[in-house]
């Protein structure tokens, strides 16, 4: 089991920023992948960003396009803490962000979410 604690949500104002923090504690695999959903009112959960562990390389990283340039994920392997900072913000940035961790072995993908975070952005 893992578990996740996200920090860092509230309100601001369009062209602002946040920085959200998760951190996971429980069984870590060495493969795994952290990211940060998120789920506006009557809209699917969608992908904002994660990061793949990445060994002593660090992880690679995946972005939806509404939010590159603007979005940077990175993650702390020593803290299992992974960040995301969120620059010029937009009102349809306002959403609930959920912290995603996933646990790989060689054949089963183990799946877990935070509790969520409220971001809202006026305008």
């Amino acid at each position: 089991q893992v578990q996740l604690v996200e920090s860092g949500g509230g309100l601001v104002q369009a062209g602002g920023s946040l920085r959200l923090s998760c951190a996971a504690s429980g069984t870590i695999f060495s493969l795994n992948t952290m990211g940060w959903y998120r789920q506006a009112p009557g809209k699917q959960r969608e992908l904002v960003a994660a990061i793949t562990s990445g060994g002593s390389i660090g992880g690679s990283t995946n972005y939806a396009d509404s939010v590159k340039g603007r979005f940077t994920i990175s993650r702390d392997n020593a803290k299992n803490t992974v960040y995301l900072q969120m620059n010029s913000l937009k009102p349809e940035d306002t959403a609930v962000y959920y912290c995603n961790h996933k646990n790989y072995d060689y054949r089963t993908t183990y799946v877990y979410w935070g509790q969520g975070t409220q971001v809202t952005v006026s305008s």
